[in-house]
């Protein structure tokens, strides 16, 4: 009896570990897998308001630029992201005027090569170095200003807002812009045309006839009345002296 008690005993014993084991193995095997890398596109996904800009980051493979930037290095990472509304209010056609290599730079325009938080804007030096501005820093000034805790962003032809803060990790910062913002390179006003040179002054001497004012009459007749008087005194003179010599003899 004491026996098959004990044999009892023991077989509930290994039934109790045998369930206790498979059931360990089941959690395990459902729970959750690790988050993958970093991608900036499924990041702006979940909030729905970024659709051109995603566009934007794929047909330049800025995107993937920037995914491959963030999980091979230890830099971080700024983004300023349009809304769809901040794309609505460039003229129609803005984009697709655009050569691909401004749509590049003009995705590049929105990316610091840096991780910067809220509170570090208020004590940046500016111009912020972008993406676009390692080739032409001249034509791509970006430069922010603060007041209290909001933070603007300008490049010279549009002032923007820092509307929300999307997503941070301290690697990466993702800021909602309400505009989207324009460099001077690809959007400045071309320069002004060469001003024609000024026209040369005709500074020669004039004979006295040319300086002279007309009458009025190109056609009137020539006054030759001072030439007449001249000539009858030469005649007058003449007689004279033949009279003189003649009277000699």
């Amino acid at each position: 009896m004491k026996s098959y008690f004990v044999f009892s005993l023991s077989l509930h014993l290994v039934i109790f570990l045998h369930s206790s084991t498979l059931t360990l193995g089941q959690t395990s095997a459902s729970a959750p897998a690790p988050s993958g890398p970093t991608n900036i596109t499924k990041i702006l996904e979940k909030t729905g308001q970024f659709t051109t800009f995603i566009r934007l980051l794929r047909t330049t493979q800025a995107g993937d630029q920037i995914n491959t930037q963030l999980n091979n290095s230890n830099q971080g990472m700024t983004i300023f992201a349009p809304t769809d509304n901040a794309f609505t209010t460039l003229k129609a056609g803005t984009l697709n005027s655009l050569s691909s290599q401004q749509q590049v730079q003009l995705v590049q325009f929105h990316v610091l090569p840096s991780f910067i938080s809220v509170s570090q804007f208020q004590t940046v030096s500016n111009p912020l170095r972008t993406q676009a501005g390692d080739t032409s820093p001249g034509d791509f000034p970006l430069n922010v200003t603060t007041s209290g805790n909001q933070v603007n962003v300008s490049t010279g032809i549009v002032d923007a807002t820092v509307a929300n803060t999307i997503y941070t990790d301290g690697e990466l910062a993702v800021y909602q812009v309400d505009k989207v913002l324009q460099p001077l390179g690809i959007f400045g006003s071309p320069a002004p045309a060469t001003a024609p040179a000024p026209a040369t002054l005709n500074l020669k001497k004039k004979s006295p006839a040319a300086l002279t004012p007309s009458s009025g009459n190109d056609n009137a007749p020539a006054d030759y009345s001072g030439a007449d008087s001249v000539n009858g005194v030469a005649v007058l003179g003449i007689g004279v002296l033949w009279t003189l010599f003649w009277l000699r003899r």
